[in-house]
C-alpha cells in the first residue's frame, strides 16, 4: 500500500491562446521536477489561458496536447494533471485530464461554469462525479469555479484528496485561500489548489496562492502564499487522514443526501 504521495504543483504564467509556447515552457519545468514525484499538477486551461475562444484553440482527445502529456508522463514515470479545452461530439468542455504513466487517461468535465465570463454559453457542463484511484489514493478532481459550491465537493465517497486546478484572479484571491481551507476541513481530506500567475490576454491578473491543506486545514507548504512562478512540492501522508478521521469522526455525522445535477 502506498502510504505517501509526492506531488509537484506548477504555478506558472500562461501565454495567451498559444498552446505550442505553453507546452514548451511546461516541458522544461516538468523535466526539472524531482524524479521521486508521483503526481504533477498544472493549472486550469494550462495550454491557452482561461479563454472563451474555444473554436480557435480547442483540441480533441487525439490532439497534440494529449500526445504531449502522454509522452511526458511516460518519461517522468508519474501522473500529470491539468485542464484544457476539448471539443467532443460538437460540444466544448473545460476538461480536467489525469494522465497516467502508462498513457491511460481519466477525465472530469467542469461542472460549475463561470457565468460572469459567459462560460456556460461556450462550454457544456459535466454532471458526473469522478474519483480517480491512483497508487491506493482516492483523488476527486475539480476545476476552479467548482470551489464555490461545497455540495459538489462533499465527501460522500471517502476520497483522500480534493484537487482543484484554476485560473482564479487576484481581486478574489482571498476567497480562493479561504474556500480551499474550508473544503479541507469540512471534507476531512487533503485539499490542493493549483492556480496561475501573471496577466492574461484580457488584462486580468492572477496571483497564484497555490496551496496544499491537510485534513485540519493546516498548510503543509514551506512557503504560503506564493505569488511568483514556482514549482511547489508536498508529501501527503495516508496515516494523517486515517488517524485524524478516527480521532475526530465528523464525517460520520454528516447528512445523507443525493445530488441532482442542474
Amino acid at each position: 500500500m502506498n502510504t505517501t504521495l509526492n506531488i509537484a504543483l506548477i504555478q506558472s504564467h500562461l501565454a495567451w491562446e498559444n498552446p505550442m509556447q505553453n507546452r514548451a515552457v511546461f516541458k522544461q519545468k516538468i523535466k526539472s521536477i524531482h524524479n521521486d514525484t508521483d503526481l504533477i499538477v498544472l493549472p486550469e486551461m494550462f495550454n491557452t489561458g482561461f479563454t472563451m475562444n474555444a473554436t480557435e484553440v480547442a483540441e480533441t482527445m487525439d490532439g497534440e496536447t494529449i500526445s504531449w502529456l502522454r509522452k511526458l508522463a511516460k518519461e517522468k514515470d508519474c501522473a500529470i494533471a491539468g485542464s484544457i479545452i476539448i471539443k467532443e461530439s460538437e460540444g466544448y468542455f473545460n476538461r480536467f485530464l489525469f494522465v497516467r504513466p502508462d498513457g491511460n487517461i481519466e477525465k472530469y468535465d467542469k461542472h460549475q461554469l463561470f457565468t460572469l465570463a459567459k462560460e456556460e454559453e461556450v462550454f457544456t457542463a459535466g454532471n458526473e462525479e469522478v474519483i480517480i484511484l491512483y497508487k491506493d489514493w482516492k483523488i476527486k478532481p475539480q476545476v476552479c469555479y467548482d470551489l464555490r459550491f461545497p455540495v459538489w465537493a462533499r465527501n460522500t465517497s471517502g476520497y483522500d484528496v480534493l484537487l482543484y486546478v484554476a485560473s482564479w484572479p487576484k481581486p478574489r484571491v482571498n476567497a480562493w485561500d479561504t474556500l480551499l481551507k474550508a473544503r479541507a476541513i469540512e471534507n476531512m481530506s487533503y485539499c490542493i489548489g493549483v492556480n496561475r500567475v501573471g496577466l492574461d490576454g484580457k488584462g486580468y491578473e492572477y496571483s497564484g496562492h497555490s496551496a496544499v491543506y491537510d485534513v485540519l486545514g493546516n498548510s503543509i507548504l514551506q512557503e504560503n502564499p506564493i505569488e511568483r512562478e514556482a514549482i511547489l512540492y508536498a508529501t501527503l501522508d495516508k496515516s494523517h487522514i486515517e488517524n485524524t478521521r478516527k480521532k475526530l469522526p465528523f464525517l460520520n455525522d454528516a447528512d445523507n443526501f443525493q445530488i441532482t445535477p442542474k
